[in-house]
């Protein structure tokens, strides 16, 4: 898979179109390196100029500052855009909604000043473009519910771009109870996912799971690799691992496409 980095792109004099911020689980998770590895199989099919910082590429500090160490998030968030300015970085696109908040809403305050996408709302410009289109009859009639992230949902009132790509799949889409303004967490968000439950009679995963669960899904797509992680121990603790299976968007244009 040819994945150039920044430094390649710079030693040869060249300016990507975008870099692709792969975030810390997207490196490092070994389910969320196959959502990592699938959008670059995307922006390959649709011919673009991309790069990535690779070892030069370091936490946003999304998970440091809503633990509430703001002095940790500064100093990484300075390192990063450190890097990003001395690279002329103006476009970026990420899979991870964290990441997409931090870069597109904390960082200019820091003097990082980027135009920041998330995947869905990219692809669905280069859809919009006509640079790439999805193959509706892979994935046709599958029974399909989409768990809004935070970040992406609430946090910066992006609804319509991953239903949009969904609905191309040709899948049947089933909304939850709980959708869009509405959308329950999936527990992760806020460093949540490093810290240990505190009292109550239910994970917070597994609740949203039984709000996916109702819809009668076969694929609960999500836009987020904690969402991603939560939702499947979620099926996991439901026992349905054989029935449901949970798939980023990503994930799913790859497969309509026989990438």
């Amino acid at each position: 898979m040819n994945v150039p980095t920044m430094a390649d792109m710079m030693a040869q004099g060249k300016q990507p179109e975008v870099l692709f911020w792969v975030g810390a689980a997207g490196s490092y998770d070994d389910r969320a390196k196959k959502i990592s590895r699938a959008f670059v199989k995307i922006l390959h099919q649709a011919n673009v100029d991309f790069a990535v910082l690779g070892t030069e590429e370091s936490s946003t500090g999304d998970a440091a500052k809503r633990a509430g160490n703001e002095f940790l998030f500064q100093m990484q968030a300075m390192m990063n855009i450190e890097v990003l300015n001395g690279y002329e970085v103006k476009k970026i696109v990420t899979c991870d909604p964290h990441s997409f908040n931090t870069l597109k809403n904390e960082y200019p305050g820091l003097g990082g000043k980027y135009e920041v996408f998330h995947h869905t709302q990219f692809i669905q410009n280069l859809i919009s473009a006509g640079r790439l289109k999805i193959d509706d009859r892979t994935l046709k009639g599958k029974r399909v519910t989409f768990h809004d992230p935070c970040y992406l949902g609430r946090a910066n009132e992006e609804y319509e771009s991953p239903r949009d790509l969904i609905k191309r799949l040709g899948v049947n889409l089933t909304e939850m109870k709980r959708h869009k303004s509405t959308a329950l967490c999936c527990g992760a968000g806020g460093a949540q996912m490093f810290k240990d439950a505190e009292k109550g009679d239910k994970e917070i995963n597994v609740l949203r799971t039984e709000d996916a669960l109702e819809t009668k899904p076969q694929i609960i797509a999500t836009g987020c690799p904690y969402c991603n992680t939560m939702m499947t121990d979620g099926i996991k603790f439901k026992e349905k691992e054989a029935e449901v299976l949970v798939k980023d968007i990503a994930e799913l244009i790859a497969e309509a496409n026989n990438l």
